[in-house]
């Protein structure tokens, strides 16, 4: 199974917060772990937040800084082309998704179209969630 991590699962990979062995199961257990190529800045600015109120030492920011841009490279990162623009303006208004969550949504069906492997969504937001299921995806 390929596993779609939108940023909120992404972080739990780093900052231990609830939801996050279930992440770390849902990885070890994927064959591979994607997410679009804009988690990137939406999972820096999470970190920036956590060290900024007080939520991560100087040294554990840095560390998982670390971490992170090291394993970036083995997520498989969608770009987010035009067509997954355009669909994600349309799930936007469809879903009443904030604008990030509907590219991430996109992405993931664009991934879902291309490939023949089940992909499943990993997402904590339950507005996306419930989107991403309305979509026919299996929602962690």
């Amino acid at each position: 199974m390929i596993a779609y991590l939108n940023t909120s699962a992404l972080v739990k990979l780093y900052v231990e917060e609830s939801g996050s062995k279930t992440v770390q199961d849902v990885c070890t257990n994927s064959s591979t772990i994607c997410t679009s190529m804009l988690a990137y800045t939406e999972t820096r600015a999470a970190f920036a937040r956590a060290y900024q109120d007080k939520r991560l030492s100087k040294a554990v920011h840095r560390a998982i800084l670390e971490d992170f841009h090291d394993d970036w490279e083995r997520y498989f990162a969608l770009e987010v082309r035009w067509e997954v623009v355009r669909q994600a303006g349309e799930l936007a208004e469809e879903y009443r998704l904030r604008a990030y969550d509907a590219v991430h949504l996109a992405s993931a069906l664009h991934l879902h179209a291309s490939v023949e492997e089940p992909v499943s969504f990993v997402c904590f937001d339950s507005r996306l969630n419930r989107a991403a299921k309305a979509r026919g995806f299996l929602v962690v």
